[in-house]
């Protein structure tokens, strides 16, 4: 027999990593909601021609597609085989798949604005919490299967929505007790070093390669500009706009003197302006203007987001931007937005590392009633229905047993009370409760039962 195992890149949550999860995700929920977001859930899969060429070529490989039904059926295997053949040539054929799992949050939250354009108030602001799919290379940090937690907002252009934005993340990782940096960027800046290196049609091999820069570094990035028809003065440009480096005002100030002239590079910078003008009072924002941060995704058009742990090497825990044409891929143009994305499954990892979990956040049972009989254990049973009533939370041992077999139950699931109902308690309506921490036992009259565990429960 085969030993089990699970798909690469997806992992199983126990009891003690999905309260840390909800600790993350009830953060992130509460924090959208404050900030005046409504909710949203869509589809597990999407269409396929929803997805294909909404990510460029890098993220159009990355699509886990779902199969059609019916491809065993031998009266079509002719047409089937033909079909796969062009799907191994890296062709979408609606014969094999036309369904995928989503890639992401934003492009089926373009695709559902697009469809109920008529009956949404705008500006729309809008928070979805959903596992999304990646056929990417599983490692640290990086999964086939994960959380995405965004908030976007459409239908204005006010750069205030930016600055929002901004505080949102902030407010987040502020409750998280998780020091970041927001690095900030804006694709009209990388918009105009393109235009200074070619043309318009330069940008998209620009961004893609500069993404990279973390991962590969400085010469690989300028191999693969050069792969990509780049001349030698071109990639000395980019290389040159690559080091600038300072202050946020330094930074801006170097960028005014390079590509400040250009209409485009202007706005980008005046849109930074804005932003770190924004400022709360005593509480600044940790915004760093990062000239490298690209944002591989061809959608962006103004301000690029990236969120960095301090202290912690994992890449991004937060990234999204400003994509003012997105819902017109899908026949609804001049709709401008902004949104964020949380890396849940990446701050996950970094509170692990850095130790800053909440040490309280595993919710066991309060009270464990042992099973000493059947009739014992039906009074007992109806005793921690009672409990149940008051919102206190128990259970009952499942099967008569020796004291020493349910007491290590109790240790081993963390079950600080333990409840005993003998012959002798139950002749007499008494019963015996047992702080396993201190080995303190008190006897008392059933019916005092309730109140004794409420007092005790709210010292647990």
């Amino acid at each position: 027999m085969n030993k089990p195992t699970i798909p690469q890149g997806t992992r199983d949550f126990n009891a003690a990593t999905i309260y840390k999860r909800n600790y993350i995700l009830n953060t992130i929920r509460n924090a959208f909601q404050l900030y005046g977001f409504e909710a949203l859930e869509t589809p597990a899969m999407e269409n396929i021609d929803t997805l294909m060429g909404k990510y460029g070529d890098e993220g159009d490989k990355l699509i886990f597609k779902i199969l059609n039904n019916g491809l065993d059926n031998p009266a079509k295997q002719a047409e089937v085989t033909a079909a796969f053949q062009k799907v191994l040539e890296g062709k979408t054929n609606k014969q094999i798949t036309e369904r995928a799992l989503r890639y992401d949050l934003t492009i089926p939250f373009a695709r559902y604005v697009a469809m109920n354009y008529g009956q949404l108030t705008f500006p729309f602001k809008r928070y979805q919490m959903q596992p999304v799919w990646r056929a990417d290379r599983p490692q640290k940090g990086r999964y086939r299967e994960f959380y995405q937690c965004d908030a976007d907002i459409v239908g204005s252009n006010a750069m205030i929505n930016e600055v929002e934005l901004a505080h949102l993340y902030a407010h987040v990782f502020n409750m998280l007790n998780l020091p970041v940096t927001i690095k900030i960027n804006n694709r009209k800046i990388l918009a105009a070093l393109a235009d200074m290196c070619g043309g318009a049609e330069k940008l998209t091999d620009i961004t893609i390669a500069i993404d990279k820069l973390d991962k590969i570094g400085i010469d690989k990035v300028k191999e693969e500009l050069q792969q990509r028809n780049l001349t030698a003065t071109q990639i000395e440009t980019i290389s040159e706009f690559l080091k600038i480096q300072g202050t946020n005002e330094e930074k801006l100030n170097t960028l005014s003197n390079s590509i400040g002239n250009h209409p485009s590079g202007k706005e980008g910078i005046s849109d930074l302006q804005f932003i770190l003008a924004q400022q709360t009072t005593g509480n600044p924002l940790p915004l760093e203007i990062d000239v490298t941060l690209a944002r591989g995704l061809n959608y962006y058009t103004g301000t690029i987001f990236e969120v960095k742990a301090i202290g912690y090497n994992i890449g991004s825990i937060g990234g999204g931007g400003r994509y003012d044409n997105l819902t017109g891929l899908f026949g609804l143009p001049n709709v401008p937005g902004v949104g964020i994305s949380f890396g849940v499954d990446r701050i996950y990892d970094v509170l692990e590392g850095l130790d800053l979990f909440p040490k309280q956040l595993i919710k066991c049972s309060t009270v464990l009633f042992f099973n000493l009989g059947k009739d014992e254990s039906n009074r007992s049973f109806t005793l921690l229905q009672t409990l149940r009533a008051q919102n206190i939370s128990g259970e009952l041992y499942h099967e008569p047993a020796k004291l020493d077999k349910q007491f290590k139950y109790a240790e081993k699931k963390g079950i600080p009370l333990v409840v005993i109902i003998g012959s002798k308690e139950l002749a007499e309506n008494t019963c015996t409760v047992k702080q396993l921490a201190t080995g303190q036992q008190v006897t008392f009259t059933q019916s005092d039962l309730l109140n004794y565990i409420a007092t005790l429960e709210s010292g647990l």
